[in-house]
């Protein structure tokens, strides 16, 4: 940065020019430089976290599978036993809804069974609270 002070004249003195001295300026800065880069902390590569202590699984317990399957006349069989009225199957369901674990329904209907039979037995386990009921071998109505 630079100055002109006074006009040029008819006289023999030198022009007078005032230049502001950058020199300290710069070393002031350098000191602050320094001083910063002294006081910032450290930069960390590792995150420290709190992972949970890893328990072994539990042994795996297979379901209690009960096979309900529907047949062309419309009868109801429990695990391959034919059941005689809808009591009876309501009754098999309800011993099996008492039970500790609720065992996992796999209802398997014939091409030719009527719906309200399949219907019925769905109607059935939902009345008595059991939840894990499955219609199995619908893959051979897709065509």
């Amino acid at each position: 940065m630079a100055m002109n002070v006074g006009t040029e004249s008819a006289s023999n003195e030198p022009q007078l020019m005032m230049d502001i001295n950058t020199t300290p300026l710069i070393d002031v800065m350098l000191v602050l430089l320094i001083m910063l880069i002294i006081t910032i902390p450290a930069q960390l590569h590792s995150v420290n976290m709190d992972m949970p202590v890893a328990t072994p699984p539990t042994a795996r317990v297979d379901p209690l599978v009960v096979r309900i399957e529907v047949d062309a006349k419309s009868v109801i069989s429990w695990n391959g036993r034919p059941m005689a009225d809808r009591k009876e199957l309501e009754g098999k369901l309800r011993e099996a809804g008492d039970a500790p674990t609720h065992p996992e329904f796999h209802i398997r209907a014939h091409a030719k069974a009527k719906y309200g039979a399949v219907a019925q037995v769905m109607a059935s386990a939902q009345r008595l609270g059991l939840k894990k009921l499955g219609i199995v071998g619908t893959e051979r109505f897709a065509d």
